[in-house]
């Protein structure tokens, strides 16, 4: 915390990662708004299917190769919304490989 230009750097390198993301899936059925102050981005997968977000979640990682965390988990009684979240603190390469999946979906 003494040296800004560290966490500055970080918050620049992390809105990239998102925004190279959103790109990567912008032609996908997944809907969005970016995110801010964190390295998850929530997506609605509801124009997609009506599977249970825990179920289509685990789907994604076996079928696809793509993992995510379903939404339901954070709440005491597993509410489903439909959304899933994805975490973008990663190589370029991998979130648009994971983008070019979701796309195809």
């Amino acid at each position: 915390l003494d040296e800004p230009s560290i966490y500055e750097k970080l918050k620049i390198s992390l809105q990239q990662k998102r925004d190279t993301f959103l790109e990567a899936i912008e032609a996908s059925n997944f809907k969005y708004t970016p995110s801010k102050s964190t390295y998850f981005q929530l997506a609605s997968y509801a124009n997609i299917t009506d599977e249970a977000d825990v179920d289509y979640a685990k789907r994604l990682t076996t079928e696809f190769g793509v993992a995510s965390i379903p939404i339901s988990v954070f709440y005491h009684n597993n509410r489903d919304e439909k959304m899933l979240r994805f975490c973008f603190a990663k190589d370029e390469e991998v979130l648009k490989k994971a983008g070019d999946i979701l796309c195809k979906i």
